[in-house]
């Protein structure tokens, strides 16, 4: 090995630099003898009935159970025994952003999306929780540190995997096992409870989620766009959610009644997902309306990806979130030192760019509009952008609404 002019042997060999010729190798042009390997992916055994007759006994000497269903109940295909469970032994579900829909926002158990990091609704439910029963759940999604800070409330795991266990996380009873015979075999030893609650906080949820329905401001406000998406799609049509602030106002009042069909990146939370990740969406399901929404910085990060739709003929409509800024960072600025840096900046002609591409290109202008255009977007066999300027100072409103949210239970 070469340091200055000297030379280091190893074993007496001297490590000289090869030729440029020799250190040439196609590694993916070498041929390969071996076949690949079947895949091998056992079923989960049925859980220990020991443990399922110990969360059993848990969940009914329980005042204020609460379920946190993670990500793991959409993988294992559980959540219509997730809804069963709580319906049949009345206890309110809060979902991580991965597990939006997990069960139907319809039914009168369901709160909302826990993830927020801030004094909301769903923070009041889990102050109020005796046990939490954590279904499908990893802590990659909701750090237990923001839903128990407390560190001594009753947590019940059941997955398919050991707990993954820090000092907010700390299992009283592990169910290990496949998630739908889990769920089925504790309900059936449990005491159903009655009453619920938690019901004013998923009365409060809906109130707000409803108070913008008719709001006429421009730029348009979060809660609008929202209330508009959610109106022209239906229930099985899908929304692949980039990383802003916009992610954190679909989590808290996008509805959903079926899994997977509000898709939000979490854990790392790489900026640039919603473009690629509704082509894929788009590929995986061509009979369902697939809707990007992004930021115009997600947006920018991966737009390069429009041809690969328009090259591969894949029909998605992208939902930029317009503020001409990093609008989760300008809030979190703006939260905790009173002002803003280096967060402003000028976008580019978002239509114009949609049709140097080939694809379609809206401007909203003016309220009332959204709803039309996405009606209009979504009925084109082709990409479709849609330049949406977005009201942020809602952002701060919301911060204030929840600093001084009093719990109504």
């Amino acid at each position: 090995m070469l340091f200055g002019n000297a030379i280091i042997r190893f074993k007496n060999v001297a490590l000289l630099p090869t030729s440029s010729a020799e250190s040439r190798e196609d590694v993916a042009g070498l041929p390969v003898a071996a076949t690949p390997l079947n895949v091998n992916q056992p079923f989960p055994p049925e859980p220990p009935q020991q443990q399922v007759e110990r969360a059993a006994r848990l969940i009914s000497e329980a005042r204020n159970p609460m379920i946190l269903a993670g990500n793991g109940v959409v993988r294992a295909g559980a959540w219509k025994h997730l809804a069963d469970f709580a319906e049949q032994l009345n206890i309110p579900v809060a979902n991580t952003f991965m597990a939006k829909g997990v069960t139907p926002f319809r039914n009168r158990t369901t709160l909302a999306s826990a993830g927020l990091q801030a004094n909301d609704y769903i923070s009041c439910g889990f102050s109020r929780a005796d046990v939490i029963i954590c279904v499908g759940y990893d802590l990659v999604e909701y750090r237990p540190y923001l839903w128990h800070p407390t560190r001594d409330r009753s947590i019940i795991h059941i997955d398919r995997t050991q707990a993954e266990v820090d000092e907010h996380y700390n299992v009283t009873v592990g169910v290990l096992g496949d998630l739908k015979h889990s769920l089925i075999r504790i309900a059936a030893l449990t005491t159903p409870h009655q009453g619920h609650l938690m019901r004013p906080l998923r009365e409060a949820l809906i109130e707000d989620m409803n108070r913008h329905s008719e709001d006429s401001g421009f730029p348009i406000k979060p809660q609008k766009i929202i209330w508009d998406l959610r109106t022209v799609l239906e229930l099985d049509d899908m929304v692949v959610c980039d990383v802003g602030a916009h992610k954190m106002w679909m989590a808290r009042m996008f509805r959903c009644e079926l899994p997977n069909t509000c898709i939000i990146s979490n854990g790392f939370a790489s900026m640039g997902i919603a473009v690629p990740g509704a082509i894929a969406a788009k590929m995986v399901s061509p009979d369902r309306a697939v809707v990007a929404v992004t930021g115009d910085v997600g947006f920018m990060m991966n737009s390069q990806e429009i041809e690969t739709a328009m090259r591969l003929q894949v029909a998605v409509v992208i939902l930029i979130w317009n503020d001409a800024g990093y609008g989760l960072i300008e809030w979190k600025q703006m939260h905790q030192f009173q002002r803003s840096s280096h967060v402003d900046f000028t976008n580019s002609d978002f239509v114009k760019y949609a049709e140097s591409f080939g694809a379609a290109g809206y401007r909203v202008t003016g309220p009332g509009q959204l709803q039309g255009i996405l009606k209009k977007a979504l009925a084109q066999p082709t990409v479709s952008i849609i330049d949406c300027p977005v009201d942020y100072s809602e952002n701060l409103k919301l911060t204030e609404q929840l600093g001084n949210l009093v719990c109504p239970i």
